[in-house]
């Protein structure tokens, strides 16, 4: 599913959505450049898990943990992850794999800890239009996604 946003808000609203879809076990990979919206993003999707806490980028401490009202989200900057021992000592397996909601960005560089189905939102700007992002969310893996996204189709309005 591809969709584009005029401004920040349609970002954030977009996540809200997909957040009110997300169950215990999801795994997001946020993708874009530096200032696409990434954060914006996992802002409303953070919302939209009903977490009251206002959300930052975890750049420098790599994971913020929030407690929801369905399971803990845990919001992973792995840009600075350079060396497999670092994602070892902070844990990185059980965030992916347990009972929360993960969003990460900058996954590649823990692509071998990624679960095998996880959903990719992929943010792009708008050259012509600096306010405007081009969102794609897609399934990575067997396909167990399909009926989430299905339903994220249904109730967006972009």
């Amino acid at each position: 599913m591809e969709v584009v946003t005029k401004n920040s808000l349609e970002t954030q609203n977009l996540g809200r959505l997909l957040g009110q879809l997300l169950q215990p076990g999801d795994v997001l990979v946020v993708s874009g450049d530096l200032g696409a919206g990434k954060t914006t993003f996992v802002q409303g999707l953070a919302t939209g898990l009903g977490i009251q806490a206002p959300v930052t980028s975890p750049t420098f401490t790599i994971i913020h943990e929030y407690e929801g009202p369905r399971c803990p989200f845990y919001h992973i900057d792995a840009y600075r992850l350079e060396d497999p021992r670092e994602v070892e000592e902070l844990g990185l397996e059980e965030y992916l794999h347990g009972n929360g909601i993960a969003a990460v960005e900058w996954a590649e560089n823990i692509a071998p800890w990624l679960p095998s189905d996880y959903l990719c939102v992929k943010i792009n700007k708008i050259p012509a239009e600096p306010e405007w992002r081009r969102v794609a969310v897609a399934a990575v893996g067997n396909g167990s996604y399909r009926r989430l996204l299905e339903e994220l189709s249904k109730r967006c309005e972009y």
